[in-house]
Formats: C-alpha cells, sequence, structure tokens
C-alpha cells in the first residue's frame, strides 16, 4: 500500500514518508528554546544560558529536545495515538524524532521510553514512548533500555499544577535492574513541567547513570 500523510490524506513519496511537505511546513515548530528543558523562548538565548525556571531550579538533565508545541495538529495526533490507539501515528512522529537526534550529544549510548504503570499499559494495549524508540534504535543502532518500572499508577498530569505534578510523581519509578550505561536518552511524547523526566533522571543517576538527556515529539507552552 502506498504511504499517505498521517496529517491530511495525501499520498507521500519515499523523501516525504509519513507526513507530506505541506503538512511538514505547517506544523507548530518551535524556533527558539531553553536547551536544558525545551521551554518555547520569544528569542534565542546565547549559548550555555539556561531559562529563568531552570536557574531557579536546577535539572538533572543535560539537554532536552522538543521539536513542535503541543498544539494541532500535533496535540491531536498524540492523543489519537495514545487514547485512540491510532499506531500509524507512531512511525510518523518517530521519523520527526529520527530527524532530531543530531541536535542532543553524540554520545548517548541508549533510549529509555517513559514507563508506563503495568495496569495503564495493560488497559491501553501499549506504550506510546517505547513505540516513538522504535525508529530511533532501529536508525541509530541504540539499545533499547528495561528495568525501569513506575511503582505508582499516578493519575493523568494533564490540568494539574506544577506542585501536583511534583508531589504526584515523587519516587514513582523505580530501578529493578542496574544501568550499565552512561549517557541515558529518555523518550517521551510531550513534555508539559517536566517533572515526569526529572524524576526519572533522578532515579536513573541514583543508580549509576553520568547523565541523561531527554526527546519529546512537543512541549506545552
Amino acid at each position: 500500500m502506498p504511504l499517505r500523510c498521517v496529517f491530511c490524506g495525501t499520498r507521500t513519496d519515499r523523501s516525504e514518508r509519513r507526513i507530506c511537505s505541506g503538512c511538514c511546513r505547517d506544523l507548530p515548530w518551535i524556533e527558539n528554546a531553553c536547551a536544558r528543558c525545551a521551554e518555547p523562548l520569544a528569542i534565542d538565548l546565547p549559548r550555555g544560558v539556561l531559562c529563568a525556571a531552570c536557574q531557579a531550579r536546577p535539572s538533572p538533565i543535560q539537554t532536552t529536545v522538543a521539536p513542535l508545541l503541543y498544539e494541532f495538529p500535533v496535540d491531536a495526533g498524540l492523543k489519537a495515538l495514545k487514547f485512540g490507539r491510532r499506531l500509524h501515528y507512531a512511525p510518523a512522529f518517530g521519523d520527526i524524532l529520527v530527524a532530531q537526534m543530531p541536535r542532543l550529544p553524540a554520545n548517548i549510548d541508549a533510549l529509555l521510553p517513559v514507563p508506563l504503570h503495568w495496569q495503564r499499559q495493560a488497559f491501553r494495549g501499549f506504550n506510546q514512548a517505547l513505540e516513538l524508540c522504535k525508529p530511533l534504535a532501529s536508525q541509530w543502532s541504540l539499545p533499547i533500555m528495561t528495568g525501569i518500572a513506575r511503582r505508582r499508577a499516578t493519575p493523568f498530569q494533564s490540568g494539574l499544577a506544577a506542585s501536583q505534578r511534583r508531589k504526584n510523581l515523587r519516587r514513582a519509578f523505580v530501578v529493578r535492574k542496574m544501568p550499565r550505561f552512561q549517557h541515558v536518552l529518555i523518550v517521551d511524547d510531550v513534555v508539559t513541567t517536566g517533572e515526569t523526566t526529572r524524576q526519572l533522571a533522578m532515579a536513573l543517576i541514583r543508580h549509576g547513570v553520568k547523565k541523561v538527556s531527554v526527546l519529546a515529539v512537543a512541549r506545552a507552552a
């Protein structure tokens, strides 16, 4: 079957793959962002300068890359993937993530999809972060980590204040298998406040990982 754009349904060629060139141009690309948390910014900060939030609350994460704003049609596509089981969105968003890898440190040696609690994954039938990891693992020959679990079925984070998110996620992740990697790339669909990836990064660092970076499809403004 010929490939079609996941957003408009137009037939695509080999160079466009799963998102046509027109839709790709129209996606809400982030022009300027903080290198540490990927918060969208009005101006391009000088190299080495972080946003005010990262200066006020230092993060264990080295770099975060999230190329798109979490707004239409990206938000609709990610919700269709997660809650509507529209798995054809995963390789399309995965292609976007593959193209962002050169923006990340070159010494990344493993991928870690953000874990779902086993009950939520059983209900959903899949982990969307793992589906996004698969094109990255294939293209960049990186292993996908296992042995990290979400120990509590935390409530959905959408609509919660930052303080509530921190409370929900404190010690939410457990490392059941000692990592043997030095620089782990956490992969997720969307970064909102960054609390999920922060807590996951701290769990990894407590167990010997030297550096942690983050790659996500979208960043909430």
